[in-house]
């Protein structure tokens, strides 16, 4: 569903999805509230102070046991509220019509 005037469609969450943005060195955590979520990036409700958004990269971290995450930047901070871009492993930003990533599959 888009909504706001966005290039790609976002899907707004219904219930309280906990996550966590992390440093990209490990270094710090902060607790989240993921409000809304694309293909190019997310809406969310930080925990504690937002010093730590300064850095260039850091990780949304998805799941519980950290093996579901994206590699994202900053793009604004509104009270407690930040929105975040996902970057691609190359550096660059995930461009809106990027088509989903295929699977390999082994030659049988």
């Amino acid at each position: 569903m888009k909504f706001d005037g966005r290039k790609t469609s976002r899907v707004k969450m219904d219930h309280r999805q906990p996550v966590n943005l992390m440093g990209s060195d490990g270094t710090w955590r902060r607790s989240c509230v993921l409000l809304d979520v694309s293909q190019t990036g997310a809406k969310v409700e930080v925990e504690g102070t937002l010093d730590v958004l300064q850095a260039k990269e850091f990780f949304l971290v998805l799941s519980s046991t950290g093996l579901a995450y994206r590699r994202c930047e900053l793009v604004w901070i509104d009270g407690t509220t930040a929105g975040v871009h996902f970057v691609l492993a190359d550096g660059k930003k995930r461009p809106a019509s990027a088509p989903p990533a295929k699977t390999q599959t082994a030659p049988g």
